[in-house]
């Protein structure tokens, strides 16, 4: 008999500056509380990856954006990625002009723009996910 197993699907973003900034937030929940971390979180039922993006972002940064201004990074499906169990997610990418107003809401403590030479420890796998996005971008 096959074991079934429970796996969540979610959608992060990397927003860019012209100016090499990133966009992160500090998570007001475990795993990771207190980490900074990419916007993101879970595709909610019903809706398309590309809107669950566009939708944390607003939500957890107050950075409003068009679902089809996000350009896919690629999928990181990793087992072990989240302690909570299988998350998949897809990863976007967006380029913000300089001085893009954030707000930390949702579940975010904070919100701020990190130069990309001095970033702080990472929660989950988003050094890689960013590192991803910097070889793609303009």
């Amino acid at each position: 008999m096959t074991e079934t197993e429970t796996i969540r699907h979610t959608a992060d973003v990397v927003a860019l500056t012209p100016a090499r900034h990133v966009l992160l937030i500090k998570r007001g929940w475990p795993p990771y509380e207190g980490a900074w971390a990419l916007p993101g979180g879970w595709v909610d039922p019903g809706e398309t990856i590309h809107a669950a993006a566009a939708r944390e972002l607003g939500e957890e940064a107050g950075v409003h954006v068009n679902a089809g201004d996000l350009h896919q990074l690629g999928v990181w499906d990793q087992p072990n990625r989240d302690p909570r169990g299988h998350y998949i997610t897809t990863a976007y990418m967006i380029i913000v002009p300089e001085g893009t107003p954030i707000t930390a809401g949702d579940d975010a403590r904070d919100a701020r723009w990190w130069p990309l030479n001095a970033l702080p420890e990472l929660a989950f796998d988003h050094a890689d996910i960013i590192n991803a996005a910097v070889t793609h971008a303009p």
